[in-house]
């Protein structure tokens, strides 16, 4: 790889010579300096016919200490043919990033777009080793070279579920992990990113993202953090709380990301129009300096002259910070102000939680309360996680108690808790409580629970039974139990009111099947998705009282 890379820099340098001595960044500091006295970089997206552009190349070294192949290192880039590789692209754009002293965001490994046809033909058992073997080969050769990789790109629908495409088709949710892992087996150093758009604010795509990247942390699935898109549009609005948003993925140990800013706006741009853009791209600014774990911003291209929009979104353009003579707009000024002047991200974490008493133990549930933490670093108290002694998280209240469930009778569990606050910071663990669950009412119903793999892998349907063995009727019933490999449900299920809140499931009778005679049983079931292992759950409440399991 770096020997390529050194024939690659020579042309470089060759074609450097012939530039006209320009100088982009204002006396006040570029860009990337501003950023950097953050400890954040600011970055910008290329393709191999723009670091070409002699009226380009000097922006791109003075204003941006990161680059990101807009196109050079997809699949359809990279691996045209089965096993033929070339990076002839790629390189090109490293080459240039390391004689300007930037880092490099690889982007993207897996994607259900720029894909060849000859891997989405392929079936499951084909594809999944076609998977492997790409990202092997593809991180193997820029080991060293990248900073980070978008690892998988845009796996989700706008509701939160996972996008039905090719990957999700023959390897269901299972291809996210196996990506990851492949990524971290070819380089145990570059971070490794998931990455999505319409999920930079709060709402049901980036909730789904959530729960998306707990399960994946919950797996032991070895992700370094979230990249979150931003491609905005004057005339929708902007994302709602993004800065909570960031917050509670860095709550979750993360590094998170704005990785392919822009902000079109509706043709012709005027006055109006670039002011609420300006507004935009200073508002996407300010909240990545207000989280310490936001690593950093980058554009998806710096001057409309090669903006993606116009061809994508009729109609549409304007979205940069530059217009195509490289003149800048509100937008820069916007962005290179609010990093000058923006405030120190906080680093201080909160105050350590008191030691947690425990009341109210039973054989599935227990109550525990503490002294609060305190927070001054300025982001603000965010709330505390309730952990076990082998660091399996158990709850995470917003105050000082937790009402923990779907514990196992007869068990003896060790937690603490550690606080956590806006900006992502934890602090340090609280001293441990022990406590046992007591030995439950268990005989009064017995649970069935019965999971068909599908082919290909991924995918399951769970049939269940819930009979009651004692004297009397059951009027009105809820069953609980807890994954535990990470499995989801896929709404709506049958028979039942399904619902899932992290690894805990739920399942509320309907009006038909309210009763359950003594002596009686009813069936439900559901299907679900998994990755790795499709362990079943070992335990079951109905009404909150333990049941045997058949």
């Amino acid at each position: 790889m770096r020997k390529a890379l050194a024939a690659v820099t020579s042309l470089l340098a060759a074609a450097a010579g012939t530039l006209v001595a320009v100088t982009p960044a204002q006396a006040s500091g570029s860009l990337a300096e501003h950023a950097a006295a953050h400890g954040k970089y600011f970055g910008d997206a290329v393709d191999n016919n723009e670091i070409t552009d002699t009226a380009y190349r000097p922006h791109i070294a003075a204003e941006f200490s990161q680059l990101t192949p807009g196109n050079a290192m997809k699949w359809d880039s990279t691996e045209p043919n089965p096993g033929q590789f070339t990076y002839s692209r790629g390189d090109e754009i490293v080459a240039l990033a390391q004689q300007n002293g930037q880092t490099v965001r690889g982007h993207t490994l897996v994607w259900h777009n720029q894909t060849p046809g000859w891997v989405q033909n392929l079936d499951a058992t084909a594809l999944r080793a076609a998977l492997q073997n790409h990202i092997q080969n593809v991180v193997t050769h820029y080991r060293g070279d990248l900073y980070a990789w978008d690892v998988v790109n845009e796996p989700l629908n706008e509701d939160g579920t996972f996008r039905n495409s090719f990957w999700y088709q023959k390897l269901g949710p299972s291809y996210i992990a196996d990506a990851f892992r492949a990524a971290r087996a070819a380089d145990p150093d570059v971070k490794l990113y998931i990455n999505d758009y319409n999920t930079d604010g709060l709402g049901a795509k980036s909730d789904g993202m959530y729960r998306l990247v707990q399960d994946l942390l919950t797996q032991g699935v070895p992700i370094d953090g979230v990249g979150f898109q931003a491609h905005l549009a004057i005339q929708y609005g902007f994302p709602n709380q993004m800065r909570q948003n960031l917050q509670r993925f860095a709550a979750l140990g993360l590094d998170v990301a704005v990785t392919e800013l822009d902000v079109r706006m509706q043709l012709p741009a005027d006055s109006t129009k670039l002011a609420t853009q300006a507004t935009y791209y200073r508002n996407v600014t300010n909240a990545c300096l207000a989280v310490a774990r936001c690593v950093g911003i980058t554009t998806w291209g710096y001057t409309d002259k090669y903006s993606w929009v116009p061809s994508t979104f009729p109609g549409e353009g304007a979205a940069l910070l530059v217009d195509e003579n490289f003149q800048r707009k509100p937008a820069y000024t916007a962005v290179h102000d609010a990093l000058a002047g923006g405030a120190t991200p906080d680093t201080t974490p909160p105050t350590t939680p008191g030691t947690p008493g425990t009341s109210g133990i039973t054989a599935t549930g227990a109550a525990l309360s503490w002294t609060a933490s305190t927070d001054t670093g300025g982001s603000g108290l965010a709330g505390y996680t309730v952990y076990r002694a082998d660091g399996s998280v158990l709850a995470q209240p917003a105050t000082n108690a937790a009402a923990l469930t779907g514990l196992t009778p007869s068990t003896r569990y060790e937690v603490y808790v550690r606080a956590r606050d806006g900006a992502g910071n934890l602090s340090a663990p609280s001293a441990s409580v022990t406590f046992t669950t007591t030995e439950g009412q268990a005989g009064t119903c017995v649970v069935g629970y019965n999971a068909t793999n599908w082919g290909g892998g991924g995918g399951f349907t769970a049939t269940v039974t819930i009979s009651n063995t004692g004297t009397t009727t059951v009027d009105g019933w809820t069953l609980a139990f807890t994954f535990p490999s990470g499995q989801r449900i896929t709404p709506p299920g049958w028979s039942a009111t399904w619902s899932q809140d992290g690894t805990t499931v739920t399942a509320a009778n309907l009006s038909w099947n309210r009763t359950i005679a003594a002596h009686g049983s009813t069936g439900i079931g559901f299907n679900g998705t998994y990755s790795g292992t499709n362990t079943p759950p070992t335990a079951f409440t109905l009404n909150g009282t333990q049941c045997a399991v058949a």
